[in-house]
């Protein structure tokens, strides 16, 4: 019962942003704490593009793990990937960590994370009401 009750799509989709959200929440937290690292180059999640290419493809199932010695990630289950961010400018050190950019991505992020969650809130307390 309580397999379909959450297996539906919009259940489904909010698991996936949430993953996505969390998994770009850690890039810039990465990107933070390697501010002053030469050399180190910013990297972002673009979790609204990946999880609208899921969405559309109907892609919102996990992969079955068929042994438990298989390694997985947060990332290689959501099919969410790590990637360079575009553009920036890299100083004398060869680092394009820019502060603005990744606080102004933390706030972006944190307000679509709270959306979801809120969706995700609705949507079980509406449950509840039925249930009683």
């Amino acid at each position: 019962m309580s397999d379909s009750l959450f297996s539906d799509i919009s259940s489904r989709t909010a698991k996936l942003a949430l993953d996505g959200l969390s998994l770009r929440q850690q890039a810039i937290s990465r990107n933070l704490a390697n501010i002053d690292t030469p050399g180190f180059k910013a990297q972002t999640v673009n979790f609204q593009e990946t999880l609208t290419r899921m969405v559309d493809k109907g892609n919102l199932l996990p992969l079955t793990i068929t042994d438990e010695s298989h390694l997985t990630t947060a990332a290689s289950e959501t099919g969410f990937s790590l990637m360079m961010r575009p553009g920036g400018s890299s100083r004398a050190d060869e680092n394009n960590v820019d502060v603005d950019v990744e606080m102004t991505d933390i706030s972006e992020t944190g307000v679509q994370y709270q959306a979801v969650e809120q969706a995700i809130s609705k949507k079980l307390m509406l449950l509840k009401t039925l249930a009683r």
